[in-house]
Formats: structure tokens, C-alpha cells, sequence
């Protein structure tokens, strides 16, 4: 392998590095926001919510575009955030 292929591999396995090290630190935080939807659940039948809020998601569309300073485009986040508010609804605590 010549110099250029060898610090293009070099580089690329630091962003490897890089990249499961902030995959890390979006687990913890995914798992953090399992913790306070599961909160909101056990709370919202004593203001007599229900579990379900459409409000609700389209706020949290909103402040994700808010949010967003690129380079995803707001469609990918929502595609994204989609699936999470999915499997955060199906979440037993």
C-alpha cells in the first residue's frame, strides 16, 4: 500500500473510531429518553391523558427542524425519530 492509501485507511479508521464512540453516547442517550417517556406514561393517567398524543409528536417535529443544523435534512430526521417515538411507544418500564 502506498503513502496515499495508507493515510486514507489511517483516516478512515479514525472516523470508524469516532463514529462508535458518538454510536456510544446516542445509546445512553436513547436509553435516557426511554427512562423519561416511561416516566410521562406512568404519570398521564392521573391528568387522565391518553397514552397516545399527536400534539404531541408534531411539537417534537418542530423543534427538531428548530434543532436541526444539517447536514440531515429535516425528512431524515423525521424518518428517524419516526421509527424512536415507534419503539418508545411499545416500551413496557
Amino acid at each position: 500500500m502506498d503513502d496515499m492509501n495508507r493515510d486514507a485507511a489511517e483516516q478512515i479508521a479514525a472516523h470508524r473510531t469516532r463514529i462508535d464512540e458518538i454510536d456510544c453516547q446516542l445509546v445512553q442517550l436513547l436509553n435516557e429518553r426511554a427512562v423519561e417517556s416511561l416516566a410521562i406514561r406512568g404519570l398521564k393517567p392521573q391528568v387522565h391523558w391518553g397514552l397516545y398524543d399527536p400534539k404531541r409528536e408534531e411539537e417534537i417535529f418542530a423543534n427538531l427542524t428548530r434543532c436541526n443544523k444539517g447536514p440531515l435534512f429535516g425528512e431524515n430526521l423525521k424518518e428517524i425519530y419516526e421509527a424512536i417515538l415507534h419503539v418508545m411507544k411499545e416500551l413496557r418500564g
